[in-house]
Parts: structure tokens; sequence; C-alpha cells
């Protein structure tokens, strides 16, 4: 991977809906706790991105620069401010998986589809009311989630769950498989230089299916809120250490 910064222009497709509270308490381990207002809310998102580094030869070479992920995106509280938190996530590229992880992203590797809209011909949808999505998430040949999105008008912005600045864990366990950990950090980071397009709301439909290594259905919509397709450009330079647990001393031999 080159050093940052990278720099992402892509489609997102957002689905907002609420679950279980207990189920996303679940996922935050201490020091987090659950957000105060809308504690069950969940956001699982499409993204199509193409994306490079500083030097922009990425672009040049198209396959190291174009993918597809689906992460699902919850709100947590941590020292009384609100955070978005990424519990899961899938991509179809392994620089974007290995690059997420530095960034305390739990990306694994899938396949991701999402309807693209068009300006000519009649093989897609129009950014328009009427215009339909459709979005396909699979790891393991197995179907995770599908979900649609038909506009109804459009939005001031792309829901509220993933509108915070991200709160994640970098951890490695130790080399020793003794229960310890050779990096433990918290941290947060957000997106530099972020450009927007026009922002379509809609109605929305998603279904999460069971799966031996996934734990996607504890998370299943109890009250739909809504849909939402903006494009965005963004880029990404470092994050903060909030807290960082260092690792046992190595007794020497």
């Amino acid at each position: 991977m080159p050093p940052p910064p990278w720099h992402y222009s892509g489609q997102m497709l957002t689905i907002e809906y609420l679950t279980d509270p207990t189920a996303v308490a679940e996922l935050l381990p201490p020091p987090l706790s659950p957000a105060p207002e809308d504690p069950g809310a969940v956001a699982v998102i499409w993204a199509d991105w193409q994306s490079c580094s500083d030097s922009f030869e990425e672009l040049l070479d198209p396959v190291r620069a174009q993918y597809v992920e689906t992460f699902v995106v919850v709100r947590c509280q941590y020292h009384g401010e609100t955070y978005s938190r990424c519990v899961s996530i899938w991509v179809d590229r392994d620089y974007a998986m290995v690059r997420g992880h530095h960034q305390g992203y739990p990306k694994k590797l899938g396949e991701l589809y999402l309807t693209r809209p068009v300006s000519v011909g009649v093989a897609g949808p129009r950014l328009e009311p009427g215009g339909r999505f459709g979005a396909t998430c699979s790891a393991y040949g197995r179907r995770l989630i599908e979900a649609t999105f038909t506009i109804t008008g459009t939005s001031p912005t792309a829901g509220f769950v993933n509108g915070h600045p991200m709160l994640h864990h970098r951890v490695f366990p130790a080399i020793e498989s003794d229960g310890t950990d050779a990096m433990h950090e918290l941290v947060t980071m957000r997106g530099v230089d972020v450009e927007v397009g026009p922002c379509y709301r809609g109605d929305a439909t998603i279904t999460l299916y069971d799966a031996p290594t996934e734990e996607l259905t504890r998370l299943a919509p109890l009250e739909m809120i809504g849909g939402y397709w903006q494009e965005v450009g963004t880029s990404w330079r470092a994050g903060t250490t909030l807290e960082r647990t260092l690792p046992a001393p190595v007794p020497p031999t």
C-alpha cells in the first residue's frame, strides 16, 4: 500500500433502520456505551469507490483503484461524545482490506454489487423520483444482505447514523498466542476535503441472512427509516489514538 493520504470518489447507497438496542450494545466493548438517542439505529452502506494515493498513478491502472464495499454502522458514546462505529464490512479488493485494517475497520473479502444510475439509455435508474436500485452483499458463497431503494425526492443529508467521526479498535494478538495483544488501541478518524453531490432519499427494503461465520441477523430490522443515495468525494490522512493498552513486557530468554 502507498502511504496516506488516500483519496476516494464514489457513489454511496445508505439504508437506515431500527433494530433491538440490546443487539447493538452487544457490539460495544467497554469503555463504549450505546448512543443516548435511538440506540438501536443501524446503517447499511454500499459504496462504489474509485480511490488513489497522492501520486494518482492508480487511476491509470484502474484495477488498483476501483472497488466496492458494504459496511454496517451503528452509533456509540465515548466520554460523552457520540461516534459512528463500523461493526461489519466486506470489500472486493485485497488492497482495500489491508488499508482498512490500518484504520481499524474489520474488513473481510466479499462480493458486493450496487445498481449504478445512468443519464443516457434505459439500462439503469435515473436520479429522479421513481429511480429503483438494488444492492447485494455475499461472502464465502453465501448471500448475506440484499436491499432495494426507490427514490422519492431529495434530502439535505444522507441519514444520521454514519454522520459522526468513526471510533474503531485496532487489535493484533501477540505471536505467543497467550491471550495478550501486541497492539490494542482505540482510535478515531474522519475524512477531510469532503465534497458531496445532491442527495436523494427514498423508500428502502433490506433483508439479512444467516451464515455460519456471521452474526448479522442479530441486527435484523424492526422498523425501516429509509434510504439515501449520494455521490461523495473525500480524503483520509491520519487518525488519532484515544487509548492505548500497552502489551506486557516480553521476559528475557
